[in-house]
Formats: C-alpha cells, sequence, structure tokens
C-alpha cells in the first residue's frame, strides 16, 4: 500500500516554544525548518510512501518544503493541529477519493525511511492506526485506510485519546526514529543520539557554536 502523507505545520515564528531552555529565540525558527525538512525528505524517501501534503501558511517553510518535492496546502482553517491534519487529509481526497492517508509530525528529524515504511506496512493491516511517540503519551502517526477517516486527536494524551477512538496502536520494535519527536531540549539530546539529517544536525552545530 502507498500512503500519502499530511504534515501539518505551524508558523516557524511560533514553533518549538518549548525549546527556549535550549535555543534563542533566533534559532528557534531555524530548528522548526530544519526539523520539517529532514522529516519530509525522509518521508518522500520511503518506499511506502506515494506523496507528502504539507499544511503551513508559513511562506519560507512552504518554500523550501515544495523544494524537496512536498505539496503544500494552505492551513485555510486556521484552527490547530487537528483541523490542520482534517485540512490535509480533504485535500488528498478531495483528488483521490480512495488514497490512504496518515498523518506524520513534522518533528522527526532522526526520521528513518526504513523504519517508516515498517511502521506504514504494519499500519495497513487496520482500518485505522497510529504509533506511540517515545514518551508513551503522544503520538506521531495516524493512519486511515482506504474509505475511513482519520479522526485527528493530537495533542496532550494523545495515545489514550486514539485508542478510545478506536484506533489501533501499533506495537513495533527498532522503530526509534519514527517515535521521536522533539519538543524539549531533552528531546533534541535524543534525537541527536539516535543520528539527524543534515539540516537539523547543522542546525545543532549552530546552537553549539552560540554556546547553548
Amino acid at each position: 500500500m502507498q500512503w500519502t502523507l499530511v504534515i501539518p505545520l505551524k508558523p516557524l515564528a511560533r514553533a518549538k516554544s518549548r525549546l527556549s531552555d535550549t535555543a534563542a529565540d533566533g534559532l528557534r525558527p531555524a530548528l522548526a525548518l530544519a526539523f520539517a525538512q529532514d522529516t519530509v525528505a525522509a518521508a518522500l524517501a520511503s518506499a511506502a510512501v506515494r506523496d507528502v501534503v504539507v499544511v503551513t501558511d508559513d511562506a519560507l517553510a512552504g518554500r523550501e518544503l515544495a523544494a524537496l518535492g512536498a505539496r503544500i496546502a494552505p492551513d485555510e482553517p486556521g484552527a490547530g493541529l487537528n483541523a490542520a491534519v482534517a485540512h490535509g487529509e480533504a485535500v488528498v481526497r478531495a483528488s483521490r477519493p480512495d488514497s490512504a492517508v496518515a498523518a506524520l509530525n513534522a518533528d522527526l528529524p532522526a526520521l528513518r525511511s526504513a523504519e517508516l515504511a515498517r511502521v506504514l506496512d504494519l499500519a495497513a493491516e487496520f482500518p485505522r492506526a497510529f504509533l506511540p511517540d517515545a514518551a508513551t503519551i503522544g503520538t506521531t502517526l495516524l493512519t486511515a485506510a482506504p474509505g475511513q477517516q482519520l479522526h485527528p486527536a493530537f495533542g496532550m494524551d494523545s495515545r489514550a485519546r486514539h485508542r478510545a477512538a478506536g484506533a489501533a496502536e501499533l506495537c513495533l520494535t527498532e522503530v526509534d526514529s519514527v517515535r521521536q519527536d522533539v519538543d524539549t531540549g531533552d528531546d533534541l539530546r535524543a534525537a541527536l543520539a539516535l543520528g539527524v539529517g543534515p539540516r537539523t544536525a547543522a542546525a545543532a552545530a549552530r546552537l553549539l557554536s552560540a554556546g547553548l
């Protein structure tokens, strides 16, 4: 099964506010963009991925991610993460009603294409499924097979909410790169330990050179 991924991305100036203890405000947008670039690049290289739709109103992010091969959809609802995911799903299904659609976080800088393919291949066995994050509280991936809706419930305790809504929890080992999202300094250090993409590596090097 080939999947279309919907990746929501808030304006870079407002992204990754919880990294304020690690990165100066002027560096956080660059980090957020680097995370998204490495996430999109790895996703597009995955054998299980047909294409990627990024939902964002950020002009810079839109240009940079389009250059990697993503399709950009304006965040017309402007009503937060779940509304952006639902809008992206609607954009995909408007042209391809029978698409298999998955929502993926934009902050997976250590993402490995092969690990993502493993997760998506398992998800194809279920009408709806999700992968919990490394903290086992949130969600990094939510999938809907053809004929199914995502019904996104991202945010606080999304693992419990997606499970309660009937999505199957995917239990896989050795897919840490698909689970390690980055919200805090500790998350960033964990991603760096896994090995991040080139853009995040360069942004992290700028952090170190700035003494942060």
